[in-house]
């Protein structure tokens, strides 16, 4: 019964296929907003979950324009190729992110984030 308002960015749990392609479960998280970080308010649906993120390490790509599914795995691979064989991340997901609204035309920022173990 809270409202809070919309939040930046909007990260997606993307799985990779064996091919690159994305799998079609995915896992979309948003923040929650500084002033409900103490004490945020219990969901009501059962399907949203409060998750605590840890600090992380990442490597990371951002590219402009609206992000589609094929934008973020060909941002990926691009991200993959420039890391190489020597980084060490996580191979079994990573982050697609957007921190703009539908309605902002120009200067949007997307990020491709990948967890460095």
């Amino acid at each position: 019964g809270a409202g809070m308002g919309m939040t930046a960015p909007v990260s997606i749990t993307a799985f990779p296929a064996e091919d690159g392609s994305l799998q079609q479960k995915v896992k979309v998280s948003l923040w929650i907003p500084s002033q409900f970080q103490a004490n945020p308010p219990c969901p009501s649906n059962e399907s949203v979950k409060i998750e605590e993120r840890q600090g992380m390490t990442i490597y990371s790509t951002q590219f402009g324009g609206y992000a589609q599914e094929v934008d973020y795995v060909n941002y990926a691979a691009k991200l993959k190729s420039a890391l190489g064989s020597e980084a060490t991340y996580r191979k079994d997901f990573y982050f697609c992110n957007g921190y703009d609204p539908p309605m902002k035309p120009y200067g949007r920022r997307n990020e491709v984030w990948f967890l460095k173990e």
